[in-house]
Formats: C-alpha cells, sequence, structure tokens
C-alpha cells in the first residue's frame, strides 16, 4: 500500500490535495514545513508549532551531525524525542548546505555574489563525496552517500532525503550534466547503504543505540537535479523514479527568476504526472506565498522554506498585500504611533491579544526577543491559513476562485 493517497484533484491544473501516512501520523497535503534546522523552530516550542496546526518539521542532518552529533541524538532517543515533536520529520541530507558553504544563499549565487559560512568552505567535490571545512572549529570533515543515510538513520527521520549536489546557476551546460549524473550515483549509493542496514537490532556506527533503517517506516525521496535544462530534468526525473524511492523532491537551480522557477518546476512535475502520479512531490527551499500559490497549482504536495521565520527575526510580517509581497516591515518609521493590529480576525497571538502595530515597531527597531516570537507565531500562523485554505479549495472544487482572491489580497482563512 502507498503511503500517500490522493483525496482531490483540481479539475483545471494538477493541483491535487492528500493524505501522506508517516511513522509519525499523517501529513494532510499541500503541506508547508517550516525550519527545525538545528532541532528547534527558532522561539518557539514544539507544542506552540503543532498548535499551530503543522504536521511535519525539517531537521537538517548537515547541521546535526556537526552539531552535537548523530550518535548523541541517537543516544537521546532519537531527533523525535530530543526535540519534543510527536509529529513527523523530514530531514535534508546535506546536499544544499555544501552548495551554500560554496556559493552562499541561491540570490548570491545567481547575483554572483560571494557568500556562504564565513568560517566554512568546501576543500574538494569528489566521487567519494565532499570534504569541508567546518563552520563551527574549522576542523577538515567529509559527508558522502552513506554518512548522510547513516546519520539521517540515526536521527530516526520519518522522511529520508537522498544526499546530492545542488547544481548552481552560473554554471555551463556540461558541468550541470556530470553533476546531475553523480548525482544519480550518489542516489544508487544511499539505497544500497539503506538496504544493507535493513535489519532489526543493526548498529549504525561504534557507540549509536541500535536501530532500523528502511523497516522502522521512514520514507525515502530521491532528488531531482538538472539545472534550467528541461533535457537534464527530464532525465533525472526518470532516475529518481527507477531508484523505486518513495517520494519526489525537486531541488538545484529553479533559475533567475520566478517565471523561469516556475517553468522548471512544471517540466518536472509534467515528467511525474506521466510516469508516477501517486508519487508525494516535495519543492526544496521554496516558501513564498506567490510561489506556494502558482506551485500548488502546478501540482507540488509540499514546500519546505525559512521565509516566514526568517522574516519574523527581521521584524517583517506576514500581510494580505501582494503588491509589496506581502510583507509589512515594522521597523519602518511609519509605524511607530500605529494603533492597527497586523491583521484583523487573524488568530495568532499578537493579533488575538490585540497588540498594535506601533508596539511591534517598537519591539522590533530594539530587537527585542519577544517581537521575534510574536512575529514568529504570526507569520507561522499566516502561512498555515494560507495553505489550509489552498487544501480545502481542492477539496471543495473552488481553486481558482480562491487563488484569485488570495492573489487579490485576501486574507487567509477568510
Amino acid at each position: 500500500m502507498s503511503a500517500f493517497s490522493i483525496i482531490a484533484r483540481d479539475p483545471a491544473s494538477r493541483a491535487r490535495a492528500g493524505l501522506l501516512q508517516t511513522a509519525h501520523g499523517e501529513v494532510r497535503t499541500p503541506a508547508f514545513i517550516p525550519l527545525a534546522s538545528s532541532a528547534s523552530v527558532r522561539g518557539l516550542g514544539p507544542g506552540e508549532v503543532e498548535a499551530l496546526g503543522y504536521d511535519i518539521v525539517l531537521g537538517n542532518a548537515f547541521h546535526l551531525f556537526l552539531r552535537p552529533g548523530g550518535e548523541l541524538i541517537a543516544q537521546l532517543g532519537g531527533l523525535h524525542r530530543f526535540m519534543g515533536w510527536g509529529r513527523a520529520i523530514i530531514t535534508d541530507s546535506g546536499g544544499f548546505q555544501v552548495f551554500s558553504m560554496g556559493h552562499g544563499t541561491i540570490a548570491d549565487e545567481i547575483k554572483g555574489r560571494r557568500g556562504g559560512l564565513r568560517s566554512g568552505a568546501i576543500l574538494s567535490i569528489e566521487e567519494e563525496g565532499v570534504r569541508f571545512r567546518s563552520y563551527i572549529d574549522g576542523a577538515e570533515r567529509f559527508i558522502g552517500p552513506e554518512t548522510s543515510m547513516q546519520v539521517q538513520a540515526q536521527l530516526g527521520s520519518d522522511i529520508v532525503l537522498a544526499f546530492d549536489e545542488c547544481t548552481p546557476f552560473n554554471v555551463d551546460r556540461d558541468y550541470t550534466a556530470r553533476s546531475t549524473e553523480r548525482t544519480h550515483r550518489w542516489l544508487e549509493r544511499c539505497q544500497r547503504w539503506r538496504a544493507q542496514h535493513d535489519s532489526a537490532g543493526e548498529a549504525l556506527a561504534a557507540g549509536a543505540q541500535p536501530r532500523t533503517a528502511g523497516r522502522d517506516g521512514s520514507l525515502f525521496y530521491g532528488i531531482v537535479q538538472g539545472g534550467v535544462y528541461e533535457d537534464l530534468r527530464v532525465q533525472s526525473v526518470g532516475a529518481v523514479l527507477a531508484s523505486g524511492c518513495d517520494g519526489v523532491a525537486i531541488g538545484g537551480s529553479l533559475g533567475q527568476d520566478k517565471e523561469q522557477m516556475y517553468e522548471v518546476v512544471d517540466w518536472g512535475v509534467r515528467e511525474l504526472e506521466a510516469s508516477a502520479a501517486d508519487r508525494p512531490r516535495h519543492l526544496l527551499g521554496i516558501g513564498e506565498v506567490d510561489d506556494l500559490i502558482r506551485c500548488v497549482e502546478l501540482g507540488i504536495d509540499s514546500f519546505d522554506c525559512a521565509m516566514p521565520t526568517r522574516l519574523a527575526r527581521h521584524g517583517v510580517a506576514l500581510v494580505p498585500d501582494p503588491s509589496n509581497r506581502w510583507r509589512l516591515e515594522l521597523d519602518r518609521p511609519r509605524w511607530r504611533a500605529s494603533n492597527e493590529l497586523l491583521l484583523e480576525g487573524c488568530p495568532c497571538p499578537a493579533c488575538k491579544g490585540g497588540l498594535s502595530r506601533g508596539y511591534l515597531h517598537y519591539l522590533a527597531r530594539g530587537g527585542e526577543l519577544t517581537g521575534a516570537r510574536l512575529l514568529t507565531l504570526h507569520n507561522l500562523t499566516f502561512i498555515a491559513g494560507l495553505v489550509g485554505d489552498l487544501r480545502s479549495a481542492v477539496i471543495d472544487g473552488r481553486l481558482g476562485q480562491a487563488t484569485a482572491a488570495l492573489r487579490a489580497g485576501a486574507a487567509p482563512g477568510g
């Protein structure tokens, strides 16, 4: 029986609503996945995240591999117990962190800026894996497909992502093709590791607590690469599906602007719709409001992104204002004496508690932790409402009306 079931489809697009069964409960799709990269949704307790309506969070195997280490987390009962989260966890494999050490953010790389983890650096990307300097202490470290699978098994992930190379935008087609082929070979090695360790009670590493991989109910997602080249994307979808994975993630460079990104996503989903319509589709690192709306229409089932929590830490609230990218910058002087709420009818603690934009401006300008917490709760409430509206609209057969209203500035949950 498939772990993913589609319960409704939109006849005018590829959008669908579904249920993904994991070892720690159901995930309702379309789903937005908040980041708990270092075993914490920053500023919030696990109960608060669950109360907002989220079924799943994302932990980052790369960061947790470096600190505190997969062995320690396994000894303490796995990532669910370690962070006090009882629902599903998906773990990123480390491929994007390799990219960020070399190129910074996606925007940095596209615009030719040098960014990344300043005290960490890639030493080499080879067939065996990646050698790098840790951003924590500068020590030389190695991560490859087997390392990533071992760490994710130690964490006890419900959804394991294959180790891949996140191909940059500013490279030629030949490099992208060679990198994508290597990602496919790494995918095979990930699968071999899981098959070899799919037995009860086998120790994963010296000193680690015994646990299983595969038979523990974890799902495995391959990652589609191929840059901005349609034929490479099509080939990559074929390679990922041939691996027999439980789900498919779309990653790598998606282009230099939104129009190109939607085109690249469309190539991948089109192939998946034709060949494996029953498998869940995850879009890595994407979560802007307009991107969620459009990519649900394109047929994506789940998303992860730092956007709502990162904006909150910088004093930015999400509001129904498409003309300003759904953003309200509270540190602007115009809000200093404002008695307005962030959003009328919003059930988050800031809005429900009657806190004014003037007060939140004061907290944001002062760098108060209370402000970051309140805005994090507000932004995650906004995104939960948005994705919930999209899901309900697919089920009720009114997605076209719902997306038109949201793009025109309707508030989620209205």
